[in-house]
């Protein structure tokens, strides 16, 4: 699904936009196009890929549908700052890539880790939070009090596919059973039907948990496990949009946009300095 926020007031008629939809194009006629940052400047627009139930991050509000988070406070600076309109491209951790690769959209904005099996398909701007990992359990479990209490015999550990936290816990597990589960939601329905005993998440993921679901609890680690970088991600092959959304972050950090939009939706912990 795609959704239009027109930042810039710069607008688009329905021809036009299929018009650059087939000018933009993808991998196969790469080769033939200039550069993606001059046909977003041609374009007007920038086609941000996010996914919408990252609590703190890019999060749809179920009460009124709007979007919200650090990344769609961030986006929307981006595209003033470009001068151009905004358009969101919803995708997951699973998927991003290929939208990337299939050039559906220009920059994936949904502080996605910096991992190196991930690198080996798209590229990175320099990071602007980090976080380790969480577990959530049920606060009425007996089995998981601590950290201690999840690499045992008999234990299930959910984990949502396409995260970084799915290669960390294959490898960090050894005597329990690792859970792989997709769609997102599933990961708390597992733990809430006592098929799994927990999930492994992220800082902002274990914030939504604790402050929308009574029954959860978070367990974390004695000390931090896998603090991954977050970063921005664009497909392989665009060094000047690459620098470019590198200059941006650079700026925020600097004039204070990061950090505001980080106390706004309590991410200060885990903003990079």
């Amino acid at each position: 699904m795609t959704w239009h926020w027109m930042g810039s007031g710069v607008g688009r008629s329905l021809a036009v936009a299929a018009a650059l939809a087939v000018a933009w194009g993808g991998p196969s006629v790469a080769t033939e196009l200039p550069p993606l940052l001059e046909r977003i400047r041609a374009a007007g627009q920038v086609r941000v890929c996010i996914w919408p139930d990252y609590y703190a991050i890019t999060f749809r509000n179920l009460r009124n549908g709007q979007l919200e988070g650090i990344d769609i406070d961030l986006s929307r600076a981006l595209a003033s700052d470009l001068g151009v309109g905004l358009v969101y491209v919803e995708t997951s951790f699973g998927s991003f890539m290929d939208e990337l690769e299939d050039g559906r959209c220009d920059v994936a904005m949904f502080g996605v880790g910096d991992t190196p099996a991930r690198r080996a398909r798209v590229d990175f701007t320099q990071p602007y939070l980090v976080s380790g990992i969480y577990a959530v359990t049920a606060r009425t479990s007996r089995r998981i009090r601590n950290w201690a209490d999840i690499d045992q015999p008999g234990v299930v550990a959910a984990v949502q596919r396409g995260t970084f936290m799915e290669p960390v816990m294959r490898d960090h597990l050894k005597q329990a059973q690792l859970m792989v589960v997709d769609p997102p939601q599933s990961r708390e329905i597992e733990v809430q039907s006592g098929r799994a005993d927990l999930f492994i998440t992220d800082y902002p993921y274990s914030r939504r948990m604790l402050f929308q679901h009574e029954w959860a609890r978070v367990v974390a680690p004695d000390m931090p496990i896998a603090r991954t970088p977050y970063a921005y991600a664009v497909r392989k092959g665009e060094p000047e949009w690459l620098a470019r959304l590198d200059a941006f972050i650079a700026t925020v950090r600097r004039d204070g946009r990061l950090e505001e939009a980080a106390r706004r939706h309590d991410l200060l912990p885990i903003v990079v300095r």
